[in-house]
Parts: structure tokens; sequence; C-alpha cells
């Protein structure tokens, strides 16, 4: 066939010209004269085809990734070897090569392609919402008819920041960005609702109590007409404390331990522990606290009775003898508790 670009005979043809005449305009791969790159300044985040990534990359290889992201090689290449290099880096532009071998038609051919990477430093929209102090939960940290205790709110705050500390391997908004301390509690503002979720749990894992949702709608996305919402969380945390009397379903009984999913009593008046679930945390009643325990003296002891001196009037008293009591002797001090005009001697 006749090649119309230069007259030859001979040749391979590719299409309506010669080999030799179509590798005088061919290219093996396209990429841009420049190529932007938004970086986040504060977390060093990408945006790449409208999404910005979490990970955390070195600038090099953002830059190294722009390159292979921008390249488009031709159909007829083969068995093709690209080598990327940044020659220099001068404040925010990089200025590279790119070097490529490979056969077209069974041809072996070289190229270089100079181009340039500019990184264009701006905030994502993460940490845009961080600087803001951007929150998505509200935690209502709370005690059920009682005063929460300093140590129970320096508790709560390590338990805070332990947990998204934690998160904050996968969650960006796993930050406390308020802490209202109010009258009747604490509120920490978390940036997300996974991770106030996350803290809710571990506040009722250490305390026990009951946990309540209450979305607020906030406003509207325009783009997508969907409602955005944030969500209080209340953290209600019991009233009784370990060592503190209750009463449920007509059993008196000291807390023994207080957990996320239960509470366990000592019934006082049969020595026999009781699981309570702590969903059924609003039937308990505190009936005495733990502070209201006091110390008396055994008198005498029978084999019906066993006798106290009571610690305020000085007058005796007469308990009936039970199993628990028989190991007790003459001159003992023992702890009681008063409920009900009845008293109960505490056998551990």
């Amino acid at each position: 066939m006749f090649c119309p670009e230069c007259g030859s005979t001979d040749k391979e043809m590719v299409g309506d010209i010669c080999i030799d005449c179509f590798l005088k305009e061919f290219q093996m791969i396209e990429i841009p004269k420049r190529i932007e790159v938004q970086i986040c300044s504060h977390c060093n985040s990408k945006l790449e085809e409208g999404k910005w990534s979490d990970e955390f990359i070195p600038e090099e290889e953002i830059i190294y990734r722009a390159l292979e992201r921008n390249i488009k090689t031709a159909d007829e290449v083969e068995d093709e070897i690209i080598n990327l290099e940044i020659d220099q880096i001068k404040g925010t532009i990089a200025y590279c090569y790119v070097e490529v071998a490979g056969k077209v038609h069974g041809t072996q051919i070289d190229e270089t392609h100079d181009t340039e990477v500019k990184i264009l430093k701006t905030v994502c929209p993460t940490c845009s919402k961080m600087q803001s102090g951007y929150y998505e939960t509200v935690i209502q940290f709370r005690a059920d008819n009682r005063e929460i205790k300093d140590e129970e709110y320096a508790k709560a705050d390590e338990i805070v920041e332990r947990t998204l500390q934690k998160q904050s391997a996968t969650d960006k908004l796993a930050y406390c960005p308020q802490i209202a301390k109010l009258k009747e509690g604490y509120d920490y503002y978390i940036g997300s609702f996974k991770s106030g979720h996350k803290v809710a749990d571990a506040l009722k894992e250490e305390f026990g109590g009951i946990i309540k949702e209450s979305p607020r709608l906030i406003s509207e996305d325009k783009s997508t007409g969907k409602g955005l919402y944030r969500v209080w969380i209340s953290v209600r945390i019991p009233e009784f404390e370990i060592d503190d009397f209750i009463k449920y379903e007509d059993k008196i009984m000291q807390v023994t331990s207080i957990s996320k999913n239960s509470v366990v009593g000592m019934d006082i008046s049969a020595n026999k522990k009781h699981n309570i679930p702590m969903k059924n945390m609003e039937d308990i009643e505190l009936v005495k606290k733990a502070s209201d325990i006091e110390s008396a003296t055994i008198i005498s002891k029978s084999p019906q009775f066993i006798q106290i001196l009571d610690p305020i009037d000085y007058s005796t008293v007469d308990l009936n003898m039970v199993e628990e009591y028989e190991d007790l002797n003459a001159g003992e001090e023992v702890k009681l508790i008063r409920i009900d005009n009845n008293i109960y001697l505490l056998i551990k």
C-alpha cells in the first residue's frame, strides 16, 4: 500500500499511513501540563474525585498519586513501563517528569513528559467543623434524685476522654469541643453521632443507669432536602450507690455491685443475693444510705435471741437468733441499719 505522508510502499501500514509516520505523531500517554491537588492544611487529607480521603498521606506520596491518576495510556501501547520522578519542589509547586517505555505495533519507543503538580492548601469539611465547634450529640450526665459527686464527675471526664481517644483512630469527629457544667450535671458535646453513642455506653458501663435519646431537627440540607438532626442522650445514673440500701419487690437489699445491665443486692433479711435488671431502675427505691449504718455492741446471746445495746438511747434490743448470728459473741461490735422501725444486723 502507498503511504500518503511519505510515499513509502514497503512499510507496515497502520490505518492509512505507514508505521514510521504513525509513530512520529503518536504519544503513548497523555498527562496534563498542570495538575492541581487540594490538601487539608490541618489533617493532610486530600480531595480526590469530589471526595475527601481521611487517611494521612505524606506530601510526596500525594504528588505521585496525582500523577498516576492523571495518566491516560493509549490502547496501542503494550508492555509499558512508567517511571514517575519529582525533579524539584518550589513552594507549593512540584516540577515532575514522566518517563514511558513500551511497544507500539511491535516497535520499542520511549517518551518523556514534563508536568507540574500544584498543591492547593485548604480546609477539609471535617476540620472546618472541628474549628467551628461543630457537634452532633450532647451527652447529658445526670444522677437520679441526688447530686453527682466530684469524684464521679472526675471519673466521667476520664471516661469521655479515653473513649474519644480510642474512637479517633476511625472517627475524625471523635472530639469534645465543649463541656457545659450545669447545676444538674455535665453536658458533653461530642462531634459525631457514632462517638457520642460510644461515650454514652462507656458511662453506663461504669456507673449503670438508664440511657434515653432525644433527636432534634436543627435544619435542612439544602442540596438533598433531608433534615439535619442533633441527638441529646441522657445518661441517668442511679440514686443509690454501692453499700446503700434499696427496696425492690418488697425485699430490702444492700447494694453490692452496679453494672451496665444490672444491680446486685444482698437481701438483709434472708442473706440472699438478687440480680435486678438495670432497665427496672425506676422500680428500685432507695431507703437508706450507707452513711446511715450504725455500730452497736452485743450484750448477750442465747439460743433464741441476741441482745444488743442501742447506740441511740442505750436501751437493750432483743433480735431473733438466725443462722448468720451464731458466730457472734457478747462484747463484739456489729454494724446495723434501721429501716421502717426495724433493726437489721449487717453480717458479711
